[in-house]
């Protein structure tokens, strides 16, 4: 009890320290958000750490309860078995209670309906996924707890020597075996449906393609050719620093690719993202279309699909004016890794083109410039002649 209570001094100076800091700072013209999670942290662990303490009392005092009663030569003070079946008992509800709480009040917070084709199809794997673990989850936990509080210790009674039953044993391998096998085959028709594209497919899908880079993404749609231009890391910072992409200017087809500082897309048209990054491994996330590819430093990965649900429905759903689709980076790639963040719109096929009209070529006339001088410093004549020292 002293050392709790010495803990708990130096918790109570710590937490005076932080309320002092937090008054401080909040005296300053500009108050960051995460100023009150100290204090919010801090008094957590008060009410823990109080809490605790007067779990400690009551055992203490229940256990010089109990030595008073074995010092007036009573067997048993009290009954901890009795106690520990009906704590057992109200734990089992209040635990289902809990899980209905998470389910009601928790589960209303997750994401809003798919905003994709294949999208819907994963989501509703997940719903059959939590479907049938709730159900093992409830019935598995009240055999757990039940029996713990009806086959509680009593002195009269005997348990029953029950080892081994292999015809139980059969139903709880073979039942979960093939419930678990129907969830990996769903699972992986699910994904090669996703992965599994075929050429025509994939050469009638609007191509954009995405660099990640600590910490930005650069997008750039193909132009009207729909493929993009080679790239080669070699080049990257080239033509005086212009070329931050790595663009191959000998490849002509770089130069009608649109340079974009949003990424739009028009609604129920296949889209294909060519992935790449400069630096260390980022994921291309965008949790609304369930799309979710890592960003391979040397290498291209590819993620197609098919949006459904434009920003304007979507808001409609959620009830949200202010909702749109975020592209996020779901690696921790480094200290400002949550500024990798880029906007995503879905609209109307007729918004996509009048969209699409005003964005500008990624290969200006500045590294145009740049390009052919360095062509020309090339091709010029070297002068060869070796200087010879008599």
């Amino acid at each position: 009890m002293k050392k709790i209570f010495s803990l708990f001094a130096l918790i109570a100076l710590a937490f005076n320290q932080v309320m002092a800091q937090d008054t401080v700072a909040g005296a300053a013209e500009e108050v960051s958000k995460t100023d009150g999670l100290a204090k919010m942290v801090g008094y957590y662990l008060l009410l823990f750490l109080l809490l605790c303490i007067f779990i400690g009392i009551v055992g203490k005092i229940l256990q010089v309860y109990d030595l008073t009663k074995k010092i007036q030569g009573k067997k048993e003070g009290i009954k901890w078995n009795n106690i520990n079946g009906l704590i057992f008992a109200v734990f089992l509800v209040l635990g289902l209670y809990g899980a209905y709480w998470c389910y009601t009040v928790q589960g209303a917070q997750i994401l809003p309906d798919a905003a994709s084709i294949h999208g819907a199809k994963i989501d509703s794997m997940l719903n059959v996924t939590l479907i049938l673990t709730t159900i093992v989850f409830v019935i598995t936990h009240i055999l757990l707890f039940t029996f713990a509080y009806r086959y509680k210790f009593n002195r009269k009674k005997k348990a029953y020597y029950y080892p081994h039953n292999n015809t139980l044993e059969k139903y709880w391998t073979i039942t979960p075996a093939i419930v678990l096998t129907i969830l990996v085959l769903m699972g992986f028709f699910t994904w090669r449906g996703i992965t599994n594209i075929s050429k025509s497919d994939m050469a009638s899908a609007i191509q954009i393609d995405v660099t990640a880079h600590q910490f930005a993404w650069e997008v750039r749609y193909a132009g009207k050719d729909n493929v993009a231009g080679n790239k080669n890391y070699k080049l990257i910072g080239s033509l005086n620093g212009l070329n931050t992409l790595g663009l191959d200017l000998s490849d002509k087809r770089n130069y009608d690719d649109l340079k974009v500082s949003e990424i739009v897309l028009p609604v129920n048209k296949s889209v294909r993202f060519t992935l790449g990054s400069q630096d260390v491994i980022h994921s291309f996330y965008m949790p609304d279309f369930r799309v979710q590819m890592n960003c391979v430093p040397g290498m291209a990965t590819f993620f197609q699909f098919t949006p459904t649900i434009t920003t304007a429905e979507m808001r409609e759903k959620t009830g949200n004016p202010k909702y749109n689709y975020k592209l996020y980076c779901a690696k921790i790639c480094g200290a400002s890794h949550y500024n990798m963040q880029f906007a995503v719109r879905v609209v109307s096929e007729k918004e996509y083109k009048e969209w699409i009209k005003q964005q500008k070529p990624i290969v200006t006339e500045d590294m145009k410039k740049q390009y052919q001088l360095a062509m020309k410093d090339n091709l010029a004549p070297k002068n060869n002649k070796i200087a010879l020292n008599n």
